[in-house]
């Protein structure tokens, strides 16, 4: 590594730098629209697209910026090619649900790129085979074991021996025709479209409730009402489990990614390693030059090591495959995976018909939230499509279902009671600058992070969902929730669901760190020993 030439990484992903989506006012007064879509990414401006290019009157909110969640994160990968998926689908589901799922993710692909065309969108599209790629023996026979369900599905792969980079692979396997590409410039095009077509939007609108009555009335968190016929829920994790108990059914995990500028030559091509630790690699461009995104280092959210080993780790690999000749962007990202790897993509109950879901992307938002819009807009139009059956939210296989459910909540009270026994001793004037960590205040586990600028927020670690204990989250200073994935910013607001209300704050109870004791401060932090 050209140590001369290494510059602070930015810890923002790549696609922020070079596009602006346009921005949109908060919701200030009640409203009423035929459809509501809660979320900005991906799914939800694709759904608000197809429904208000079909005549819906659609609103579409934003509890923070639009593409700034999960889809602002994401690879950018536009594949069928899922990891090792397709022997596993044809066991669990047999030949014509698996071959349904390979023809859904296609699809979302052509409809992408078919897009891109229609609207000339300039968003770097690049058609290039994705590749699977095994380091050990027993990888190279589940590679094998993958080729022949491509062959019984007739999906056009090829298995193969090598890599064309520097590192030794026993296997590798390659889906043909498959795509990357600059999402926000993607997502930039069709906002501009959504505004042309007269759907609302608002940003910094957050929804925090829901009443079913004779129409559907949803509460904002700056006090207003959206009232609705139908509700589409696209917030990564539903805001609104409407009796679905989708918290049960789903495990959070964080991955992480870098981009490089690298020393070696950069191969064409999408990779993605089988074995442990995995590795993901795929081009991209940046100030016209070409570059290099390297991912991996998977971990269920709030239970990995200190979150900075793992950009270390990814920065250990990248540096010994490709050199580095400057680092350019980190971030990292979070994803939910359901029981049986399919998304939930439908009613969010059996019974219900005008609340809709679409979560559960397990790593590939592209091609599934994409997919997500063509059905769930198939559903509110009352179209029939090939593939509802499928993903439907509602659905229960016994096999996997049942072993995954039990193993997940198994974890989830793991987590629960060792959160509660868990002994600490360290006390907040401890904190370092840039600090967080557990503490104990008063008898009781807590958590505090001091600022930059000496300042110490202290918060309650149990999460508001369902009492589990939060971790510190060193490298987004987050509390992440080792149980359903709750995140919370160092002053406790809520990141992410299924949590919705913040935890509890202690800052108060705080003097100010670095001054001289008080009366009655001394004996304050004794009795927190």
């Amino acid at each position: 590594m050209n140590h001369e030439q290494q510059e602070w990484t930015r810890p923002e992903p790549l696609w922020r730098e070079d596009c602006k989506i346009d921005s949109f006012e908060p919701l200030r007064e009640d409203a009423s629209t035929e459809v509501l879509i809660v979320g900005g990414g991906i799914t939800g401006i694709t759904t608000a697209y197809l429904l208000a290019k079909a005549g819906k009157q659609v609103t579409l909110i934003e509890a923070d910026q639009l593409v700034n969640g999960t889809t602002g994160h994401t690879t950018a990968k536009v594949t069928a090619q899922h990891g090792l998926i397709y022997n596993e689908f044809l066991n669990h589901f047999g030949d014509e649900q698996a071959s349904l799922y390979y023809q859904a993710q296609m699809n979302a692909l052509h409809f992408m790129k078919d897009l891109v065309d229609q609207y000339s969108i300039d968003c770097e599209w690049t058609e290039e085979d994705a590749h699977l790629f095994a380091t050990t023996k027993q990888g190279a026979l589940k590679l094998e074991k993958e080729h022949k369900a491509y062959l019984q599905l007739d999906i056009p792969g090829t298995l193969y021996e090598s890599l064309p980079f520097d590192m030794e692979a026993t296997k590798a396997l390659s889906m043909k025709n498959q795509a990357r590409f600059h999402p926000l410039k993607y997502l930039q095009a069709l906002v501009k479209e959504l505004k042309n077509l007269g759907c609302t939007i608002h940003e910094q609108t957050t929804a925090t409730d829901v009443k079913e009555e004779d129409r559907i009335h949803v509460k904002t968190g700056n006090d207003c009402t959206i009232t609705c016929d139908k509700l589409v829920s696209c917030s990564h994790f539903p805001f609104y489990d409407g009796k679905g108990f989708y918290f049960s059914r789903m495990y959070a995990e964080r991955s992480y990614l870098m981009a490089i500028e690298p020393e070696k030559e950069i191969p064409e091509g999408m990779y993605l390693s089988i074995d442990e630790p995995k590795r993901t690699v795929r081009t991209a461009s940046y100030n016209g030059k070409p570059i290099l995104l390297i991912g991996g280092e998977s971990h269920k959210t709030g239970q990995g090591v200190d979150t900075s080993f793992h950009y270390r780790v990814l920065e250990e690999f990248a540096a010994r495959t490709f050199g580095i000749k400057k680092k350019l962007f980190q971030w990292s990202a979070q994803d939910l995976t359901t029981l049986d790897k399919v998304p939930y993509i439908g009613p969010i109950t059996r019974r219900n018909q005008n609340v809709f879901v679409a979560t559960g992307f397990r790593k590939w938002g592209m091609t599934n939230g994409t997919l997500a819009g063509q059905l769930i807009s198939d559903y509110v139009l009352g179209e029939q499509s090939l593939f509802h059956e499928l993903f439907t939210p509602s659905r229960f296989k016994t096999d996997p279902s049942m072993k995954q459910f039990l193993s997940q909540n198994f974890d989830v009270a793991t987590h629960l009671i060792d959160g509660k026994l868990e002994l600490v001793a360290d006390r907040p004037e401890r904190l370092h600058k840039g600090e967080g960590k557990i503490i104990q205040w008063k008898g009781e586990r807590a958590g505090a992070f001091k600022d930059e600028e000496g300042q110490v927020y202290m918060v309650d670690t149990t999460c508001t969902h369902m009492g589990c204990e939060v971790e510190w989250n060193g490298a987004e200073h987050s509390w992440d929730c080792p149980c359903h994935g709750s995140r919370f910013s160092y002053d406790g607001s809520v990141m992410e669901g299924p949590a919705d209300q913040p935890l509890k704050d202690l800052s108060h109870e705080l003097m100010p760190l670095g001054e001289h004791k008080r009366e009655g401060q001394e004996d304050q932090l004794e009795e927190s020993e």
